[in-house]
């Protein structure tokens, strides 16, 4: 298995660089892994795949205005912080932009507070520590931090938001989830297909290519998640009775995964709260995902190799193909997979 292995090419043009309105009417792609067929429709009627008993696991976390424009002192040169890990009440890893950005060097954010580089980590990585904790000033001092890929101005940040967003966290969005209306949850829920939540802050890793010619070799990024007891009964009873239990995306398929509970226990999945830093490519075995609802995802990239895991990676490719071919729009703001 090489990196390479999962690769292809995108016309630029099919990069999505806004999302479609209403969210429900992006396209959904539907793949049959067991017969390898695929349907092509609209995300409104997901419910035609969808039948009652299904749970639906949705990530509520909440993309924070992470990027944050700031002065270097002494000078006054331009700077950029773009906030990937809170350490405590004022630390903070963040990702620098901006010349000399040097153990010692002060900042100040207008409208804000002061910082300091306590610490040069990997790469544009800094550990900086802000005079005050910076949460209460990023409604006034922050932007939201759409992905390098996307070039066009968001008019309301609340599209890069899920409807069901809750608890603040990431630096980017989980995507699968930006199809989702609250009539069309509310048409499900009619239908019998349940929803539950649990919590994974997405990192700006989630979009950075895997560089290592060994894709095993690559340093996965840690991300924290919570999945708590009620959540864990849901999915255990589900499973209990036969029903599936589809990740809304590939967030919400690692936290489950990391969930799951060694054997010779008869819970599945059991509460968890902490880091994860699971690496699935092919040759995983899933124990708690039936079926994964996703975006498409970029060349070389730990999602698309989480994809193959799940579908096979020819498969996956091929289906790629066809999406390409028949127009699709990709990543953030594009269309959506169901992979059942």
């Amino acid at each position: 298995m090489r990196t390479a292995d999962f690769d292809y090419d995108l016309p630029k043009g099919q990069i999505a660089q806004k999302p479609v309105t209403p969210r429900h009417n992006s396209r959904l792609l539907v793949l049959n892994r067991s017969n390898k067929t695929i349907t092509h429709t609209t995300f409104w009627h997901i419910d035609q795949f969808l039948q009652p008993g299904d749970l639906l696991v949705l990530n509520e976390t909440k993309v924070i205005p992470a990027r944050i424009y700031a002065k270097k002192q002494p000078g006054g040169g331009k700077a950029e912080l773009l906030l990937l890990k809170k350490k405590d009440s004022q630390l903070w890893t963040v990702l620098g932009r901006g010349k000399g950005l040097k153990v010692g060097r002060k900042l100040t954010i207008e409208g804000g507070p002061e910082a300091e580089i306590l610490q040069v980590l990997e790469g544009a990585e800094r550990l900086v520590r802000f005079s005050k904790p910076i949460e209460a000033f990023l409604d006034r001092v922050g932007h939201v931090p759409l992905p390098p890929y996307i070039h066009r101005h968001l008019d309301d940040p609340d599209r890069y938001q899920t409807v069901y967003a809750r608890d603040p966290g990431s630096a980017a969005a989980p995507t699968a989830g930006l199809h989702f209306t609250p009539a069309l949850m509310g048409k499900l829920e009619q239908q019998g297909v349940r929803f539950t939540r649990l919590t994974l802050h997405v990192g700006l890793d989630t979009f950075a290519p895997v560089r290592e010619q060994d894709p095993e070799k690559h340093k996965i990024h840690t991300e924290w998640c919570e999945l708590d007891e009620q959540t864990a009964n849901q999915i255990n009873r589900v499973k209990y009775t036969g029903g599936r239990i589809i990740a809304v995306g590939t967030t919400s398929v690692r936290t489950l995964e990391t969930a799951v509970k060694k054997p010779n226990n008869d819970r599945l999945i059991v509460p968890y709260s902490g880091p994860t830093d699971l690496f699935i490519l092919p040759g995983f075995e899933f124990k708690a995902v039936n079926a994964l609802i996703t975006n498409f995802h970029l060349p070389k990239s730990t999602l698309l190799m989480l994809v193959s895991a799940f579908a096979g990676r020819e498969l996956i490719l091929e289906t790629y193909q066809e999406a390409i071919t028949a127009g699709y729009r990709f990543f953030s703001f594009g269309d959506a997979m169901l992979i059942q």
